[in-house]
């Protein structure tokens, strides 16, 4: 087909780089004779930055896509299960502050307002008394059962995993069963054609390798859309401001500790700090401004947590520190290259917002993969829009964490109320909920990246209560919200007694893994 599209070519390995690939050779039988013709070019060089350890449900589909096994992930990837976020000291900062964001929908979320229940509930957290799944959290209980299949759930549920790992699974997967070629080279020139698309990537040993579509996963260098193209970024210093972060991977003091089914999150003067439990280790690091705080500060909060939450002194070695710019491109697909992952932008890590952008690109391109060059600028256009949009979507739901929180102990909380450090389209959001709940009219795509349910969770965890309507709705019965909370409970109840904890089930995968269907 004259300018058909038979050649990939992505540059960068990492997550970004083998997950793409992984989509698009499962869905484009690269493997097959006539599939299309996917080459990924890492420099041996360069590392990855590999603390992308939270995720979000959807990364259970996009690995059931590629055709890996769910037990073999596990395995490989010291992964874990993860059924939501639990926050810790953001509404006021007290100890006994902290409400959970699950997974799963409230119950009855679309037969009733259950905020209007809540409300003459307010001594319980609005997300225990609106789902099972935050009581299962506490009891550190698994999302599933010994007989339930590869990607089916009891519970919904994502993954926490090492991201390197991932990263290097996903490599022998995509080389070994789907056709990728690898080829681990430095790239040393940009060849273009006389259009100004790029025509190879010129390499040190390889020489060039040419392409009919080219995808950026280099990560925040951005070598092709950044450097090659000058594709700016839209700034967000001023909207979010966690400009750094410092990790530490962290033994499990006790190996028959019962492992968190929940990313923990705790807020603490100028940041807050992530806790991820793995099966062989915790990842925790600090996320902050350093317009507000030093970085010897931000690593002497890091090694209070790790201390107080069981870590041990000796265990705590080298604290790496992690630029963060926060931003976006101003276009993520310019002729025929497109950027995923860190090149086409970075805010912080909070709701494991990087990966799922990096799924819902990788799964657009392969869903929407053009056949010819000609068609390739239609489906740019639709990409750019659906981006922009979904990039500013997660600034306001990152965002929402913060304007909420009633914590004025530090300029860092302060300056996050400032109006004018809120998104106009968040402001206007906020002024609709002072009435009524977020539905799914606020959030109109098919594929919203945090769907309204998650507001809810947000809002109303961190306290924020709505004021009265002037007239009585049908949907506001709270009769009909109580029925949906007794269905909560009840199901909490079967749940815990049914479900296997948390490391005996990660122990029962490792040992004797999951049925296959």
């Amino acid at each position: 087909m004259p300018g058909g599209i038979q050649d990939i070519v992505i540059l960068g390995g990492g997550t970004a780089g083998w997950l793409t690939a992984a989509v698009l050779a499962a869905d484009h039988e690269a493997a097959a004779p006539g599939g299309v013709r996917i080459t990924l070019v890492e420099s041996p060089d360069v590392r990855t930055v590999g603390v992308g350890e939270g995720t979000w449900p959807t990364m259970r589909d996009t690995l059931r896509r590629t055709g890996v096994s769910e037990t073999d992930f596990l395995r490989e990837c010291d992964a874990a299960f993860k059924q939501g976020s639990k926050f810790v000291r953001w509404r006021d900062g007290r100890d006994e502050d902290s409400y959970y964001h699950p997974f799963v929908l409230p119950q009855g979320f679309l037969d009733a307002n259950l905020v209007a229940g809540w409300l003459a509930h307010q001594d319980v957290p609005f997300g225990k008394l609106v789902s099972f799944q935050p009581h299962l959290c506490d009891a550190g209980k698994a999302p599933k059962q010994f007989s339930t299949p590869e990607w089916a759930a009891v519970a919904n549920y994502a993954y926490h995993l090492d991201a390197g790992k991932l990263g290097e699974f996903m490599r022998r997967h995509c080389v070994g069963t789907l056709g990728v070629r690898h080829v681990p080279d430095h790239v040393v020139g940009i060849e273009s054609h006389d259009n100004g698309d790029i025509a190879a990537l010129r390499t040190r040993e390889q020489g060039a390798i040419a392409g009919d579509l080219f995808i950026d996963c280099s990560g925040t260098r951005a070598l092709l859309l950044g450097q090659h193209y000058g594709i700016g970024q839209v700034p967000l210093a001023h909207v979010l401001f966690n400009d750094r972060a410092i990790a530490a991977q962290v033994p499990y003091a006790d190996p028959s500790a019962e492992i968190a089914c929940q990313t923990i999150s705790t807020a603490h003067g100028n940041g807050w700090i992530w806790d991820i439990g793995l099966q062989s280790r915790r990842g925790v690091g600090v996320v902050y401004s350093s317009a507000h705080t030093s970085d010897e500060a931000a690593a002497d909060e890091l090694h209070r947590h790790i201390l107080a939450t069981g870590g041990r002194e000796q265990d705590i070695g080298a604290l790496p520190k992690i630029a963060i710019q926060p931003g976006y491109r101003k276009t993520f697909w310019h002729r025929n290259c497109v950027a995923v992952g860190l090149s086409s932008g970075f805010m912080e890590p909070l709701e494991a917002s990087s990966l799922v952008l990096v799924e819902l690109a990788a799964g657009m391109i392969s869903d929407q993969l053009p056949a010819t060059r000609e068609a390739m600028d239609i489906v740019a256009t639709r990409f750019n829009e659906a981006f922009l949009y979904r990039f500013g979507r997660v600034v306001d739901f990152l965002k929402l964490h913060y304007v909420l929180s009633r914590r004025a102990d530090t300029d860092y909380w302060r300056d996050n109320h400032r109006a004018e450090s809120i998104p106009e389209r968040l402001q206007e959001q906020l002024s609709l909920w002072r009435h009524q709940p977020p539905s799914r009219y606020d959030l109109p795509r098919v594929e919203e990246v945090f769907p309204s349910a998650s507001y809810q969770y947000i809002l109303y965890g961190m306290g924020f209560r709505p004021e009265p309507r002037p007239t009585a709705r049908h949907a506001d019965d709270v009769r009909r919200a109580e029925g949906h909370f007794q269905e909560a409970a009840d199901l909490a109840r079967r749940m815990l007694a049914a479900l296997p904890g948390h490391r005996e089930m990660l122990e029962h995968v490792r040992t004797r893994g999951m049925p296959r269907i």
